[in-house]
């Protein structure tokens, strides 16, 4: 399994602010090595979702243009203090993380 993901969540009214830190090389498969000159094989994020104690909130499609070690910031309007957000992931070799943060 990957690195563990940094999760954190803050409430402001209705709306919690939720920030993640994901450990990831992010390779897009179009570099070469520097020492060997080889290819480095594509090793990437292809879907990110996000939820609010179980329910859907983000589902996202991403490629090799993202940076490595990305960083996602999003907002979600009905939350409540002690709520659960879960941020999970899935990379094109199959591996995935998922991180959990109770909202403050």
């Amino acid at each position: 399994m990957a690195e563990p993901m940094k999760i954190r969540a803050s409430l402001a009214g209705d709306t919690a602010e939720v920030k993640c830190l994901m450990n990831h090389p992010m390779e897009t498969g179009l570099r070469k090595d520097a020492k060997t000159g080889a290819m480095v094989p594509a090793h990437h994020i292809t879907n990110v979702t996000a939820a609010l104690n179980g329910k859907p909130v983000l589902d996202a499609q991403w490629g090799g243009g993202i940076s490595k070690n990305p960083y996602l910031a999003f907002k979600v309007k009905g939350a409540k203090a002690g709520d659960t957000v879960t941020v999970n992931w899935v990379d094109n070799t199959g591996d995935k993380n998922t991180a959990e943060a109770k909202i403050g």
